[in-house]
């Protein structure tokens, strides 16, 4: 089975940034990538989150533009709380679908 792509960008290229165009300060695939990542790692609030992004932005620069460098916990808060969470649930289920195809999971077990 060919497996598409397997970047964050590609599969929430649909998700319709919430935010007024004037007031993009971050892009928001920085924004969701940084999120996805902390929360891999282990984040579990807004505040965690921008710090692993601080922690790790010399690493995350080598994938996002990060053009006003990492957005800060309230940043992330305000913009996944306008985010369609439907929208979101459909392109975090296909990353993961392709994500576990490639590495021929199966099932990924619940906690």
């Amino acid at each position: 089975m060919a497996v598409s792509s397997l970047t964050i960008k590609q599969h929430f290229r649909k998700l319709r940034d919430p935010r007024r165009r004037h007031r993009r300060l971050h892009h928001l695939m920085d924004i969701i990538t940084i999120a996805i990542c902390a929360v891999i790692a282990g984040a579990s609030n807004w505040k965690q989150i921008e710090a692993f992004g601080r922690q790790r932005e010399r690493w995350l620069r080598r994938f996002l533009a990060l053009a006003n460098g990492i957005p800060a916990h309230d940043t992330f808060q305000r913009v996944f709380a306008r985010l369609d969470p439907v929208a979101f649930q459909v392109c975090f289920r296909d990353w993961l679908i392709n994500l576990a195809d490639a590495v021929d999971i199966k099932q990924i077990p619940a906690r």
